[in-house]
């Protein structure tokens, strides 16, 4: 009778054994396998597409912009199609996203500063004393931006004692955030709306936007507002920075610049 030698018979039974080991192996593969398709399906749930187009209300812009002693009165034409400060933009409702009761209004931004809405051409507001970008333009009862020359006044000046003094037009190149903002509610969570403000950065022609948010990127090229599809309920922040046509940070102030917004269910709809 031949002795094999104890190793010999241990490389036996792991021969034999050699199955269970590689189904082991093989489940581990496919948790790791599933939990990969789990992470890329959430990621790809988050989407960012062109919204339907929208009324640009041809001609209508801001005529004059002044604030002194702590109010700002703005002039605005209407145009031939009669824009008007509080009226209900008329595809409001078929596009399905926030939209304010108050209509159609000003966007004013100081700084890198979330947006005040106001919704008549005469308002008081207070500004810290120093040197601030200014940017206003005349929006949609659903919070977007009118885009064509003339519907808004960028300026660069210093502010003291609540007055506009020695101001100027933006002329570098810059890039404010409009929307979104603030808390959105049951249904206005389907469709978030996402719109900024280029100054002196004409998009698709050596200026890109990236676009920030859980965990996802997106760049884009085109001037128009997207929606934001896909995000879950909670906390949200969306960061938005002017590229170069090669892709890098545009030496710009205020850039890039984030907000935080919020996502609630609508607890009447339970």
């Amino acid at each position: 009778m031949r002795t094999f030698p104890i190793y010999f018979l241990l490389a036996l039974f792991q021969v034999a054994c050699g199955g269970n080991t590689t189904t082991e192996e093989a489940a581990t593969d496919t948790e790791v396998a599933s939990e990969e398709a789990t992470s890329e399906e959430t990621a790809s749930s988050i989407t960012l597409t062109p919204m339907p187009e929208t009324p640009d209300y041809p001609g209508a812009m801001i005529t004059d912009m002044s604030y002194e002693n702590g109010t700002f009165n703005f002039a605005i034409d209407g145009g031939e199609d009669g824009y008007e400060l509080g009226g209900q933009t008329p595809d409001a409702e078929a596009l399905m996203c926030a939209n304010s009761v108050k209509g159609q209004h000003i966007h004013l931004i100081v700084d890198n500063e979330p947006y005040a809405a106001k919704y008549e051409a005469s308002f008081d507001y207070e500004i810290a004393d120093g040197e601030h970008y200014i940017l206003s333009f005349i929006s949609l009862s659903y919070h977007e931006s009118i885009k064509h020359e003339g519907a808004s006044r960028a300026v660069v000046g210093r502010v003291v004692g609540n007055s506009l003094q020695k101001s100027a037009p933006v002329t570098t190149p810059m890039l404010f955030y409009s929307r979104p903002k603030g808390t959105y509610v049951g249904k206005d969570t389907e469709n978030i709306m996402l719109d900024f403000y280029p100054v002196n950065a004409e998009l698709g022609n050596g200026y890109q936007v990236q676009v920030e948010v859980a965990g996802e990127t997106f760049t884009v090229d085109t001037w128009q507002p997207y929606f934001l599809k896909g995000l879950g309920m909670g906390e949200h922040t969306v960061t938005l920075t002017l590229l170069d046509a090669d892709g890098n940070p545009v030496e710009a102030p205020l850039n890039p610049v984030s907000r935080t917004i919020t996502l609630e269910e609508d607890k009447g709809d339970s």
